[in-house]
């Protein structure tokens, strides 16, 4: 099955340049192994060196690449390569995939009191529970649990195994016991939310959990009780958001990132993979960093100590200096 070069320009916009509009694509393929027929994009100029030995039909590239390019063959001119390229999957795949149909699968468990909208579809094994909403266009692929009273919004995705609304992770103390306390709140998904295979998003403990609109989130993911995440916020595989955290719109968090319960996260923060988030960040940027544990006391310590490493090497290096031009004699100030 195979697309015409200039359909895809119609359907997605941009300009193709050197090459012919009629040229039939068969695939989508990556830059360094595209054959001829298949349309690659570059959108990292790091990767420049691949363009000129590439063998694809075509080559989406943005205007700074454009001469580059042309040297080289055909491609579509677009302000963004790599979201032109996102946009040019959505297509292939409705143009060769088959849609999924709307309904309930026979093996899908749905309470009489839930309600689905007639355009979402329901997978194999899928369980929603009394009270629980699903909106219009959404699809449950199979094995997914929507618990009491959760509400998934319009156009949303969920991935095999995933888990909304299991009991938030709420106990006390009772006498060198544990008392539960009873999850008494739900889970609100909004629109256009994508979910990864086995992620958990737990219900609230008294208020809902909040997931909203345009949000993604990897496979593994462990939302916790009362968390919010704002809008258009992605979380990469195997992260853990700890109970009653707020997580600002736009943010991006890497894999493996670990953000303690109970903090604040502003619009447009950036989490390094592998990161502990352990007090709230009031300002948007880019945090990294981990910290080797060790009995609270000192590991407090020696984190304070670490906070000053580079005013003491600031400090050292004028020093350095100062001994430099006034010899070691020198009276230091």
């Amino acid at each position: 099955m195979s697309v015409r070069l200039r359909q895809i320009v119609e359907a997605l916009g941009g300009t193709i340049e050197g090459g012919d509009g009629d040229v039939e694509i068969l695939r989508i393929a990556p830059l360094d192994s595209a054959e001829p027929g298949d349309l690659a994009f570059l959108s990292n100029p790091r990767y420049r060196q691949q363009l000129a030995a590439s063998r694809a039909a075509c080559v989406i590239v943005a205007p700074a690449m454009r001469e580059e390019a042309l040297a080289r063959g055909a491609c579509i001119v677009a302000e963004d390569p790599y979201a032109y390229f996102a946009r040019a999957t959505q297509l292939w795949k409705r143009l060769h995939g088959r849609a999924p149909a709307a309904g309930i699968h026979p093996s899908a468990v749905v309470d009489p009191e839930a309600v689905v909208d007639p355009s979402a579809r329901i997978g194999p094994l899928c369980v929603v529970e009394r009270g629980a909403h699903i909106g219009a266009g959404t699809v449950l692929t199979s094995r997914i649990t929507v618990g009491e009273d959760c509400r998934i919004g319009e156009r949303c995705l969920l991935h095999p195994g995933v888990v909304i609304g299991a009991d938030g992770f709420g106990f006390a103390p009772d006498g060198g016991a544990w008392t539960k306390i009873e999850q008494l709140g739900a889970v609100r998904i909004g629109d256009d939310v994508e979910i990864g295979a086995n992620t958990c998003i737990d219900r609230g403990a008294l208020d809902d959990t909040v997931i909203e609109d345009g949000v993604k989130l990897d496979n593994l993911v462990q939302i916790g009780h009362n968390v919010r995440i704002g809008r258009h916020t992605a979380v990469a595989g195997c992260t853990g958001v700890s109970g009653s955290t707020r997580i600002g719109a736009h943010c991006m968090i890497g894999g493996a990132a670990m953000i303690l319960g109970h903090l604040e996260i502003a619009d447009g923060v950036q989490v390094s993979p592998g990161t502990a988030i352990t007090r709230s960040v009031l300002r948007p940027g880019l945090y990294s960093g981990m910290f080797p544990f060790d009995e609270n006391a000192k590991w407090e310590k020696n984190a304070a100590t670490l906070r000053q490493l580079h005013a003491l090497r600031t400090r050292i290096m004028a020093l350095e200096e100062q001994i430099r031009k006034n010899g070691p004699t020198a009276h230091i100030q």
